[in-house]
This record gives structure tokens, C-alpha cells and sequence, in this order.
């Protein structure tokens, strides 16, 4: 008595769960977005604090708020704010001078052209 047919172990299927998406109210995305606004701290560090990622922040203010920028009650606050970048930008384009000046200098090794 030779069975020629299996029987196959009942098909599962397994599906990992979607990660959860979060959903956060109305009310919490206003607060956040005037929190933002009215404290003039960096996006960045109130979409960490809050545990939202920034671009979801960013589109909270738009939709909330318009697109205007949050602004500084103190000018001395905002220079504080930008000499960083610019000390940042200063050095990149201190960089990029230099890398060009390596490029255009001639190479001493190059042969100079026959009609001088």
C-alpha cells in the first residue's frame, strides 16, 4: 500500500506587521507649529523633542501658519544664529578657491608651446 500522493503541511501565511504610521491631532500639530514659531528654536530640535520627523513639521507650519519663516524678536539673537553658517560657508568657498587654483595653475611639467 504505497501512497503516491503527499500530504502538504496547511499554507500560512505570515505577514510582518506594517510598522504602526502615527497620527497625531490637530491640536497637538498647532501647538507644535506655534511652539516653533514663538520660541525661534531650530526646527530640527523641536521636531526632535517631540519625537516628529522635520519635513512633517515643516508641512504642519505651512498648513498652519503659512510660509513664513519664524522670527527672531532679538536681531543679536539671529547674528548669534548665523555666524556659524557663515564661518561654514566662508571655509567651503575658501576650499573651492583653493581646488581651483590647483586646476588652473599651469603644470610645471607641461611643455611650453612651439611658437614662443
Amino acid at each position: 500500500m504505497n501512497k503516491s500522493t503527499k500530504t502538504e503541511p496547511p499554507a500560512t501565511t505570515t505577514t510582518s506587521p506594517s510598522p504602526a504610521v502615527k497620527r497625531y491631532d490637530e491640536a497637538f500639530k498647532k501647538q507644535a507649529v506655534e511652539h516653533w514659531i514663538k520660541s525661534g528654536t531650530p526646527g530640527t530640535r523641536i521636531a526632535a523633542e517631540l519625537g516628529v520627523s522635520y519635513p512633517s513639521l515643516k508641512d504642519w507650519k505651512r498648513r498652519y501658519w503659512g510660509d513664513a519663516t519664524p522670527e527672531r524678536n532679538d536681531p543679536a539673537e539671529e547674528i548669534r544664529a548665523l555666524k556659524p553658517e557663515l564661518a561654514r560657508v566662508r571655509e567651503q568657498r575658501d576650499i573651492l578657491k583653493k581646488t581651483l587654483g590647483i586646476f588652473i595653475e599651469p603644470s610645471k611639467s607641461a611643455t611650453k608651446p612651439s611658437n614662443v
